[in-house]
């Protein structure tokens, strides 16, 4: 799974679908649905399915307007489609 950055976010988003976790090391909900998020990206090989650690990468997540964790965010061709929490992968 790809680690996005401040520095590669915009490239990585930019084409096909992307599932993006936007997570923190700290957040303990987080980390109980990492498996989950692995799990589906082996099972849905044709989707691009990426982490964000919000600590590590602030621009994105400020410009991203993250204030809770964890938050997934579905992009096609780096246009946001949907936005929240694990229900927003229900349709994949």
């Amino acid at each position: 799974m790809l680690e996005l950055t401040d520095e590669n976010f915009k490239e990585e988003i930019s084409t096909g679908v992307v599932v993006v976790d936007c997570w923190a090391n700290w957040c303990g909900v987080c980390k109980m649905m990492k498996p989950k998020f692995e799990e589906m990206s082996k099972l849905h090989t044709d989707i691009k399915f990426c982490t964000l650690d919000v600590d590590k990468a602030p621009q994105t997540a400020s410009e991203l307007n993250i204030s809770n964790v964890p938050v997934f965010i579905l992009y096609n061709d780096g246009k946001e489609v949907g936005r929240g929490g694990f229900e927003v992968l229900g349709g994949l």
